[in-house]
């Protein structure tokens, strides 16, 4: 199994997305590249701690490569915003990709290359480090799953979702 931790707005979104994909074991949500540890939500939220709302995708890299979960990641969000996405604001809602060693920072590179030729306009993304990480509370675990007719879920989440069912069919659950 591999993981990538990956952070591109509310990690609700990104924790529905790549739920639907065949290959992909486990997605946790939680908060990484701040300060101070154990932080909650709210205080995440303040954008004090500098934390990013982040998605560890834990993935089977024999039925999902590393480059397609990669692209997937710069599908579902907009890499061209800097500290927000859409009506979220702040920088724990920042596009980053956090990287365990210099070989998952060279396939980040990589990726960021890709999406360059996809998007228009400076890609912000930011690679960092992987310092610490922290689970998020239990409730945000999963958390379109548990209210599908929320209306944050609804208006941006089931987008996303629908983008990866259209632009990578082949990888979807069954």
């Amino acid at each position: 199994m591999q993981e990538i931790v990956l952070a591109g707005g509310c990690f609700w979104c990104l924790d529905a997305a790549y739920r639907v994909v065949d290959g992909v074991q486990e997605v946790v949500s939680g908060y990484t590249g701040g300060r101070g540890a154990h932080p909650s939500y709210e205080q995440v939220c303040t954008g004090a701690t500098g934390h990013a709302e982040a998605v560890k995708v834990v993935y089977d890299e024999e039925r999902l490569p590393t480059d397609v979960v990669l692209d997937m990641f710069f599908t579902m969000h907009d890499p061209r915003q800097l500290n927000r996405q859409g009506n979220d604001v702040g920088t724990q809602y920042r596009s980053a990709m956090f990287y365990r060693d210099e070989a998952e920072k060279a396939v980040c590179e990589a990726a960021i290359a890709r999406a360059a030729d996809w998007w228009p306009g400076e890609i912000v993304t930011t690679l960092e480090p992987l310092g610490a990480w922290y689970d998020a509370e239990e409730y945000h675990q999963d958390f379109f799953a548990k209210n599908p007719t929320q209306g944050y879920c609804l208006a941006v989440a089931v987008p996303k979702v629908n983008k990866i069912r259209a632009g990578f069919a082949s990888y979807l659950k069954g």
